[in-house]
């Protein structure tokens, strides 16, 4: 009896240290610098026209620029309303025959499309990206479970087989797996390994920006980092403690089972073969083909910095690689004090920025050769 305030501390205190793994909701992206005027105004200075297909809906009004805008859609196979950010290189009207390569960029939890304003992805002239709307915690993937208060949790689906045909339609695009590469951050890290596991006939390229990319037993803390998204242990964390933060502004609301996303976590008798199955890390052979790029810290060392556990495993991705002899680009940058002028080694924007001034031109350089 006497022990259960001290057994909720220590819950509170567990589940504190998993949540912080998740992403990037206390971290703001830096500011875009202003982008230079466009030679002349397109039309009325607004987004072009996109037109409804491949079961997208488009709702509300777009908004933006000619080459700097967000779509709101809506689709059969996740429930809601969701943006679609795009950016489309500045000389994009000026030779209405120039086709695009497409990179697929993902966020990371809790965050949204419109969030998204790293300087370096307006960089690029050569060419267009485009940032869909992954959800708080939709982990891009089809949910084994359809049946929670969420509702329809088919992320996969909605962005495979609507996305990039739409964008295809829409847009001047090199629809072809040269044209197209898929790169995240934190959750969009996974996503982006997931999908170019799943489909690398649709993508040449893939990256993980301080990803989750290793789901495995070897790396049971960011497994369970996604478990604490499903049940919203923010929640219960808030529910546990006096003023640590605000129980209504919660992006994990409301808390779903544990098993929704994958079946069971707890390896138990094989029981959580489907979270081995879409782990990254035990199938690194899939991406035989597609260029692998990973960028990740080391959180200065410190246990309770997300990127301290995404470094290992990172280098649980590295070392299975190497086995399989796999080219790769890896980057290690540690405290962060020779990437960039902002990067701490930490989980944030600033390391991410330093990432895409990185990957960014090789992506270029890639989709050129």
């Amino acid at each position: 009896m006497t022990r259960t305030p001290y057994r909720r501390r220590r819950l509170a205190a567990l589940l504190a240290a998993v949540v912080g793994i998740l992403g990037t909701a206390t971290t703001a992206a830096p500011a875009a610098s202003a982008a230079p005027a466009q030679a002349a105004a397109v039309g009325a200075g607004v987004p072009p026209r996109m037109t409804d297909g491949y079961g997208l809906t488009q709702v509300d009004q777009s908004v933006g620029g000619p080459t700097n805008f967000y779509l709101t859609v809506t689709t059969p196979e996740v429930t809601g309303k969701h943006h679609i950010k795009i950016i489309l290189p500045s000389g994009y009207y000026d030779d209405p025959t120039r086709r695009y390569p497409v990179l697929y960029f993902l966020h990371g939890s809790p965050d949204d499309p419109i969030q998204q304003n790293y300087p370096a992805l307006t960089t690029s002239n050569a060419m267009i990206t485009v940032i869909p709307d992954g959800g708080a915690r939709g982990w891009y993937a089809n949910w084994l479970n359809q049946n929670t208060q969420l509702g329809a949790q088919n992320w996969e689906n909605f962005h495979l087989n609507q996305v990039i045909p739409f964008i295809d339609a829409n847009l001047r695009t090199v629809a072809t797996k040269k044209g197209r590469a898929v790169a995240g951050v934190s959750m969009g890290g996974f996503g982006a390994f997931h999908y170019a596991q799943d489909r690398p006939d649709l993508f040449s390229q893939t990256a993980s920006l301080s990803g989750d990319i290793d789901l495995s037993v070897d790396s049971m803390d960011l497994r369970l980092a996604v478990v604490a998204s499903l049940v919203d242990a923010q929640g219960v964390i808030c529910g546990s403690s006096s003023g640590a933060c605000d129980p209504n502004n919660d992006p994990y609301k409301p808390a779903v089972d544990s098993d929704a996303l994958f079946g069971t976590p707890y390896p138990v008798f094989n029981a959580d073969w489907r979270w081995n199955a879409a782990d990254p890390s035990q199938h690194m052979d899939k991406l035989a083909g597609v260029g692998v790029s990973v960028y990740v810290g080391n959180g200065r060392g410190v246990a309770t910095e997300p990127e301290f556990w995404l470094e290992g495993a990172s280098k649980h991705v590295k070392d299975r690689m190497d086995a399989l002899g796999m080219p790769y680009y890896y980057v290690d940058y540690g405290d962060g004090s020779a990437w960039g002028s902002q990067c701490n080694g930490g989980h944030n924007a600033y390391c991410w920025e330093q990432d895409l001034r990185d990957l960014i031109p090789r992506l270029e350089r890639a989709f050129a050769s």
